[in-house]
């Protein structure tokens, strides 16, 4: 299948030459596109100087928009299959084949779960993922095991709402949206590695509000979207 890696990358100067370089000299079967999404630092200088493949916000967007522009990108050039990936160096490369193994059975969506396998930990992240996993299967009957995984594949389908659409972002609630729209989504096991440089955007106050936004868009405001 052909597939594109789709990186958002917003402040990655310190990550992204290792994420990129490590696609291009291990795993040169799958495109990549950078989206530098009006990054402050030398992320944009970096892409530019090694010659990587991205394409700039003049200004930051967000992480929506970012992903959106990735996906318009897939549908213009006519991929497959389109992966959402971290800039950071979180999501491993390796489990982008058994996710495609997972597509090609019929499958719309796959996510790289971090708790297919392994049991999940005890904290505040956790409780918030557990209560948008609850949210998900009240609204659609489905379970996931890992609501907030960043890690996600998408097929050709998919691909062209996510393209189209504007309210359709990388985040739980579009999952569910889609799931009731018809689409298929299975989860396949992926260990994920800590952030070796940068700072996240989720602070504790910001997970607090990312998770009641989450519950409030799965819950309430779902029904009223068109998708």
């Amino acid at each position: 299948m052909k597939t594109l890696i789709i990186i958002p990358a917003y402040n990655e100067q310190d990550n992204i030459e290792r994420v990129v370089n490590n696609l291009i000299d291990n795993y040169p079967q799958y495109d990549y596109v950078i989206i530098n999404d009006g990054s402050k630092d030398n992320t944009e200088s970096i892409c530019e100087a090694r010659g990587y493949n991205f394409i700039s916000h003049p200004v930051n967007l967000g992480l929506a928009a970012a992903f959106q522009t990735g996906m318009k990108y897939a549908l213009k050039n006519n991929y497959d299959a389109a992966i959402q990936f971290d800039g950071d160096g979180q999501h491993n490369p390796e489990y982008i084949m058994p996710m495609l193994e997972k597509l090609q059975e019929g499958c719309n969506i796959v996510i790289g779960s971090r708790f297919v396998e392994n049991k999940k930990p005890k904290s505040m992240r956790m409780f918030g993922n557990n209560l948008i996993g609850i949210a998900v299967w009240l609204t659609t009957g489905k379970r996931i095991n890992d609501t907030t995984s960043g890690m996600r594949l998408f097929d050709k389908n998919m691909i062209r709402h996510l393209a189209e659409e504007n309210d359709l972002g990388p985040e739980p609630d579009t999952v569910s949206l889609l799931i009731k729209k018809g689409a298929k989504v299975s989860e396949v096991q992926a260990n994920m590695n800590d952030r070796i440089a940068g700072e996240s955007y989720l602070t504790f106050t910001k997970s607090i509000h990312y998770m009641m936004r989450m519950l409030v868009s799965i819950l309430i405001l779902q029904w009223f979207r068109k998708g």
